[in-house]
């Protein structure tokens, strides 16, 4: 067993101590390199929830109302604390989730800068000052909206907690979280280091359990202001409807489609090593991930002959060890979607280039692996083009001209992230501005960082993480007329 697994606790956190659910519920957490069971936590109910939230109201006060400075001073704490145990906190969730350690500890040290970025733009939550009449005074002043709900996938465990409850934290909001029931032991893990950064009792709470029990309770209560919540498309359209009722500010971060257009005068090294590391990393588990490559006939030939080099190259394996750059899907239900939509894809004409198979022989056999995998040929008529794949797999789609790629591309409920690879000033203007998606990479494929706003349009949700637009989320504008009698 992990010595960082060991290590970590099982319980919630509410008001500032660790605690079992009152009916000591408990959950097993599975290792999917291995598919056994590395953990049971504890869980959370209705009453749990509803006290962690009553918990994060009575903190309210004392966290809003403390000095900005010393408020900044805790989040860089907090951000400290996390970078100094990102060893400890990338095993727990190479362990739980299985992406290479690599790839985890440059997740949790992208989480301290988050907080590091948040603690610092809370001192430029500017307000305005209107023009006024004669011994008026117009002002907006931002305020913090109150208790702030968020509920996180599993696919980014640690990256997900930070992006949400840093942002909120810095604007003065308490929050109760909710982590994926896949993935809890890195979320408790981050708590653990947000226990001795010295926030107040109730500031941060942490329930795990049943997803519909706990967002229903989380949708129902009035103290609740806002939620934020990412993941399906269908889980965000619920929450939707669930807090029509009590008119809470939103920001839903869905389900994605991306799409990767490669022109003809692309270079098409950078290409394929965008691709590979876009495509590639957490096993193609990423809601920004490219899903739909599109390749210009004319260098199609040269792209396909460096991509098929570059994937059969990949190393798959349990991301504990050393070299892997593929680690397990989180189920095994992931790799029944992506068997269904190739043979779907298959029977329809697509051509398998490489991969297509369950990995199952020796280390690979009680885990969740599948090989990295291309098909071409891929067409509108297959399922692979509209659903999201959420795996390992590459469907290159050709095309030659730069009209029908961009409705191509368009051509889903999608618009979360995109991406485009080419040289001429014209081409990139055309599908930086056409292309309907709420962030569009040109010639480069990192579009996450604290200081740029990360979001989509359609049916990939609304509203911002990350940039002073995501702080802004979690504030209300209040306008102030004073008159100077």
């Amino acid at each position: 067993m992990s010595e960082a697994i060991n290590k970590v606790h099982h319980q919630l956190f509410i008001d500032g101590q660790w605690v079992d659910g009152d009916d000591k519920q408990t959950k097993e957490v599975i290792n999917p390199a291995t598919g056994k069971v590395i953990k049971t936590i504890a869980q959370a109910g209705e009453a749990e929830t509803t006290r962690a939230i009553e918990a994060a109201d009575k903190a309210f006060k004392e966290w809003s109302g403390m000095e900005l400075k010393d408020r900044v001073n805790i989040l860089r704490k907090a951000a400290d604390l996390i970078e100094e145990n990102a060893d400890y906190i990338a095993e727990v969730m190479t362990v739980e989730q299985g992406k290479p350690l690599a790839e985890s500890k440059l997740e949790v040290i992208d989480g301290a800068e988050t907080f590091r970025w948040n603690a610092e733009e809370a001192r430029r939550l500017y307000g305005e000052i209107i023009p006024a009449p004669n011994a008026h005074h117009y002002e907006i002043i931002y305020q913090p909206v109150g208790v702030v709900a968020a509920i996180t996938p599993w696919n980014f465990p640690s990256g997900m907690v930070t992006r949400k409850i840093a942002p909120a934290l810095a604007a003065g909001n308490t929050v109760v979280l909710k982590p994926s029931g896949d993935t809890p032991l890195t979320a408790i893990a981050i708590f653990e280091q947000l226990e001795q950064a010295g926030f107040p009792a109730g500031a941060v709470n942490l329930v795990m359990g049943g997803s519909d029990v706990i967002g229903r309770t989380m949708t129902d209560s009035d103290t609740v202001r806002k939620l934020t919540f990412t993941g399906s498309t269908p889980i965000g359209q619920e929450l939707y409807k669930q807090s029509a009722g009590t008119l809470k500010k939103l920001s839903l971060e869905l389900g994605g489609h991306a799409p990767f257009i490669v022109h003809s005068d692309a270079d098409v090294k950078a290409s394929v090593e965008g691709l590979v590391a876009a495509k590639f990393r957490n096993n193609g588990q990423v809601c920004i991930a490219p899903n739909r490559v599109f390749v210009h006939e004319e260098i199609k030939e040269d792209f396909m002959t460096q991509l098929k080099t570059a994937v059969e190259a990949l190393k798959v394996g349990n991301g504990m060890e050393e070299g892997t750059k593929v680690g397990p899907l989180i189920r095994e239900d992931a790799i029944d979607k992506i068997k269904g939509q190739l043979d779907d894809a298959l029977a329809k004409g697509a051509q398998l280039v490489t991969g297509g198979e369950r990995l199952t022989e020796g280390a690979y056999a009680e885990g969740f692996f599948f090989k990295p995998t291309i098909i071409d040929n891929v067409n509108q008529s297959m399922n692979i083009f509209y659903e999201e794949t959420f795996g390992p797999v590459v469907p290159v789609i050709s095309f030659n001209d730069i009209d029908q790629v961009i409705a191509m591309a368009n051509d889903t409920e999608f618009g979360l992230a995109s991406y485009a690879y080419a040289s001429s000033a014209k081409v990139i203007f055309e599908l930086s501005t056409r292309l309907e998606y709420g962030m569009v990479g040109i010639n480069e494929v990192k579009i996450s960082n604290p200081e740029t706003p990360f979001g989509g349009v359609k049916h990939s949700g609304f509203g911002r993480e990350n940039s002073h637009l995501g702080l802004k989320e979690y504030v209300v504008e209040k306008f102030v007329n004073t008159r100077y009698l």
